[in-house]
């Protein structure tokens, strides 16, 4: 379970670093600090392209940007130790067409004049961007102290370019009656650059039935790892149950890998339950403690969610219901699909345990509180009003004032007045779904909502 921005799957950045042609300024500190620039990356684990020599000009930085698509970099930085022409602004973003991270460096520090005007320099392309609809992130700092903002910039373009790329299915449809769960495939393509597939639930179910006994042995060795005991007997449960979970745990990883899904949206009932006899929740459970993005009830704007938490290395959460609220707090439950990373320990008190639905009393769903004393961010995509939106706000977990069947967390809510922003939300179209991470996010997730343009709201 991560709790800090990571770089999942992106160590090639592309990285250009202007110079001059014409005298000006102090070059000497251009130099240094271009050195410093790709001494920092190097110690953060990046692999710099286009960086070998400095950009110049038009024909330079096509060069660059030729070296930069062909290693198929997600992230582009831009840096100017001296300020530079703002036209070259335009070429870049004639080149790269995700988001752009402006670098601003600090002048030479003493030496009684202007070295660079890096600041400047960077700020005026930010305005030239802003007018052309040019989405980008601004850091500014000295290669020394500007490592958290530079992961997180890094982060951030490179999950819009990751969703650009990413394949979205959905196995039937939204589950009846939810039909604020309903998605728009060319509305996901427009907001997100991503394709949505549609699967149909019946071939899914028939794949579940026609797993091979040799992949259900196999499976099965791995769940006896993990020692996890029947919630009413306390006792392992027994393999004829664990094996028809293990169907769907296999029947959607393969679904997965056969179709290129980055992310998944399950419709769980009443079919799966009904027609399988099981709830495939525990299955869903140990995908995601996998870093796997799979949503329940036909959530396809929650696997998104998901799959955006991914991306940017915070995991792909726990989708909840908000069950009930106070002046501070919020209770959220959902009936046993959290990932297990998010679970106590196994075998501890509070630890997880695999139990029937509290509704339609079968199994297998995962009982247990997740863990408390920890930041915690709520957050939602959704779409409303033929445009997508998002939120994202934080608090604490702490003790639960009652215990409930299935994945509960108690959450107290920095600021308060939960009724009032409750109000808020829901006028603007909040679903009853909502996903949670450990740590403190939403600065992150404002950021990757401007970058994306989604309305924003608190």
């Amino acid at each position: 379970m991560s709790t800090a921005i990571t770089n999942d799957a992106t160590r090639n950045i592309g990285v250009l670093i202007f110079g001059r042609k014409r005298p000006g300024f102090d070059q000497e500190w251009n130099k240094t600090i271009r050195e410093r620039v790709l001494a920092t990356l190097k110690e953060l684990g990046f692999s710099c392209h286009g960086a070998a020599a400095p950009v110049l000009d038009d024909e330079s930085i096509h060069t660059a940007m030729d070296e930069i698509e062909n290693t198929k970099c997600q992230a582009l930085i831009v840096i100017q130790p001296s300020l530079t022409d703002g036209q070259f602004a335009l070429t870049i973003s004639q080149r790269w067409s995700g988001p752009v991270i402006l670098w601003a460096t600090p002048e030479r520090p003493g030496d009684g004049k202007v070295s660079s005007c890096s600041l400047v320099g960077q700020h005026l392309w930010a305005s030239l961007y802003r007018q052309a609809h040019q989405p980008f992130e601004f850091v500014y700092g000295d290669p020394d102290t500007v490592h958290s903002d530079l992961l997180r910039a890094i982060a951030l373009v490179s999950t819009v370019k990751r969703l650009q790329r990413a394949k979205l299915g959905v196995v039937g449809t939204h589950v009846p009656g939810f039909i604020d769960l309903a998605a728009d495939t060319f509305l996901i393509r427009q907001a997100f650059g991503m394709q949505m597939q549609s699967l149909s639930l019946p071939q899914f179910i028939e794949r579940v039935n026609n797993v091979p006994a040799e992949a259900i042995e196999r499976d099965l060795a791995e769940v006896h790892k993990m020692h996890l005991v029947d919630t009413t007997s306390k006792k392992p449960a027994a393999d004829s149950l664990l094996g028809v979970n293990s169907r769907f745990y296999v029947s959607m990883k393969e679904l997965m890998n056969e179709t290129g899904l980055d992310a998944l949206s399950l419709q769980c009932w009443p079919e799966l339950p009904n027609m399988v006899g099981q709830w495939p929740y525990f299955a869903v459970s140990r995908l995601g403690a996998e870093g796997a993005a799979v949503s329940i009830e036909g959530d396809v704007d929650g696997a998104i969610s998901s799959l955006i938490g991914k991306f940017l290395g915070i995991g792909p959460g726990f989708l909840t219901d908000w069950l009930e609220h106070d002046a501070s707090t919020i209770f959220f439950w959902h009936p046993g699909m959290a990932p297990l990373d998010m679970c106590n320990a196994i075998g501890s008190e509070d630890g997880p345990t695999l139990g029937e639905h509290f509704n339609i009393a079968k199994p297998m769903v995962v009982d247990g509180s997740l863990q408390k004393d920890q930041p915690v961010t709520i957050s939602r995509l959704w779409r409303c009003d033929n445009r997508y939106h998002m939120t994202a706000f934080e608090g604490r977990a702490i003790p639960s004032k009652r215990s409930v069947s299935g994945n509960t967390l108690l959450v107290e809510v920095d600021g308060g007045h939960v009724p009032q922003r409750f109000d808020r939300l829901i006028h603007a179209g909040l679903p009853h779904h909502v996903l949670l991470h450990y740590g403190r996010h939403a600065e992150t997730l404002r950021r990757l909502a401007r970058l994306l343009s989604l309305d924003w709201h608190l």
